[in-house]
């Protein structure tokens, strides 16, 4: 739901048979799924069963009226629209009408029935603006709240579509990117995001496994296998049985390992050791890495077998100096989360050292500068200031450079306000004025927001974000 592809079920409540035929004819040349009711009571009882994006009913009906059947609709289906047909309007009516929640009304018998079917399109637009904007908040609270992936730049925009595409399957991926790009943020929001959320989700710091117990850990082992090993114990494979096993710094495996950890995801199966024994596993893997494993498996570094297999879909993390336009949007998510409450804000010439700095801890870094400045700053002082960033970025001396990035060195702060005015206003634009929703995927509280349209005049009219439960 939530786009042009969105199927509109129209209902059509009167008692009269002809403007119910005419009515559905008109709302299935638009690409409806129509009904019909010659009651309000019959209407309830279909709604009960199958809710309708769009109701027309008529004003004038036996035992229960038009508004009242508005009245009872609103309660039961807050989101649906509900639209009244009249031959006896009057101001009054439709003033009361509009107050209960109606969407318009029309008057009959229709003059033309280009007015109609016109008078239906414009409801139908209202519908799928009202689901585009739930489905966004949705997607935006998966993938902000659950999992932290903060960013409009284009190259994490299309990192986000990638993640959407790969939720729902059970193909291996192969993330690449520098360390503390959120490698293992992108593998949780693969896994989280689909249909196999409720499964297991293992993650595996290759790099951290003692060599002699990679095998044992991996895949498991018996009571007696080696010394220490008093009882039996499954592996990680096995704990994601199901699921999805996250390898991170998977270059980091001994070849020797490396040919073991292929078999296992050739046969589907894992052997623990000290057994002769084999058990089937359905694991999906997501493996990552910030080394290149195309030239280490050339000088036979990493074996080019498990690469190919590990490397059927990869998605390559920019580092956060390629993503610059997000540091600002990174950075109020951080302080957000290290001093929630405190409306917290860095001041234009710290921002600009932080838009400067090449980050090579890459967006890890960032959380740690944030939170360390939180942590030092001075008693309740609400801003952050180029003194509370560490030694890397407080002495770094801001230079003069052009393009989109540019920071300036004198006291001026428009190249720095030009940049986050375009982004929120980029980002409201997406939203189509949903505040709710842009502050999220600003990374800020709504309050933060509303300072900010203010400072940077911009006056979006849209929603406040919508608070109907979705059709059940």
């Amino acid at each position: 739901m939530g786009n042009e592809g969105l199927k509109i079920r129209l209902l059509i409540v009167d008692d009269e048979e002809s403007i119910r035929k005419l009515c559905v004819t008109i709302g299935q040349s638009l690409g409806f799924s129509c009904s019909e009711a010659e009651n309000a009571e019959s209407a309830l009882a279909l709604l009960e069963e199958q809710p309708a994006h769009m109701i027309l009913t008529d004003m004038v009906m036996p035992r229960m009226s038009g508004l009242d059947f508005l009245e009872r609709v609103k309660k039961l289906l807050p989101r649906t629209e509900v639209a009244l047909m009249t031959g006896h309007g009057s101001i009054e009516t439709a003033v009361k009408a509009m107050k209960l929640g109606a969407y318009d009304y029309i008057a009959k018998p229709f003059a033309q029935l280009d007015e109609l079917r016109l008078f239906l399109g414009r409801m139908a637009d209202k519908i799928r603006l009202v689901e585009e904007n739930l489905f966004l908040r949705e997607q935006v609270e998966t993938e902000v709240d659950l999992h932290g992936i903060v960013g409009v730049s284009t190259k994490i925009q299309d990192v986000l579509r990638v993640v959407s595409r790969l939720k729902d399957t059970r193909t291996p991926v192969l993330i690449t990117g520098e360390s503390g790009t959120g490698k293992e943020l992108v593998a949780r929001a693969i896994h989280f995001r689909g249909g196999f959320a409720s499964r297991p989700f293992v993650a595996v710091d290759c790099g951290s496994l003692v060599p002699t117990l990679i095998e044992s850990e991996l895949f498991g082992y018996e009571k007696g296998a080696f010394t220490g090993a008093l009882k039996s114990k499954e592996g990680l494979f096995k704990a994601a049985d199901g699921g999805t096993i996250f390898l991170d710094e998977i270059g980091e495996l001994p070849l020797e390992m490396q040919g073991k950890l292929l078999r296992v995801l050739q046969e589907k199966e894992v052997r623990p050791v000290g057994s002769n024994q084999r058990s089937k596993v359905d694991v999906r893997v997501i493996a990552a890495t910030n080394r290149d494993l195309e030239a280490e498996y050339k000088i036979g570094a990493f074996r080019k077998d498990l690469y190919f297999r590990l490397n059927v879909v990869t998605v390559h993390l920019p580092a956060l100096r390629e993503r610059r336009s997000d540091i600002p949007m990174l950075t109020n998510w951080f302080l957000e989360r290290c001093a929630p409450g405190r409306s917290m804000q860095v001041t234009s010439r710290a921002m600009r050292a932080l838009m400067q700095y090449e980050w090579p801890g890459n967006v890890r870094e960032l959380e740690n500068c944030v939170e360390r400045a939180v942590a030092l700053g001075e008693g309740d002082r609400d801003t952050i200031d180029i003194a509370d960033m560490p030694p890397s970025i407080a002495d770094l001396p801001l230079r003069q450079e052009s393009g989109v990035h540019a920071i300036p060195s004198s006291g001026s702060t428009t190249d720095l306000e030009d940049i986050e005015r375009a982004t929120i206003e980029r980002v409201f634009e997406q939203v189509k004025g949903d505040k709710a929703l842009a502050g999220k995927m600003l990374g800020i509280s709504r309050a933060t927001l509303y300072r900010k349209l203010k400072r940077y005049n911009i006056g979006a009219r849209g929603a406040e974000g919508h608070s109907a439960q979705s059709l059940q």
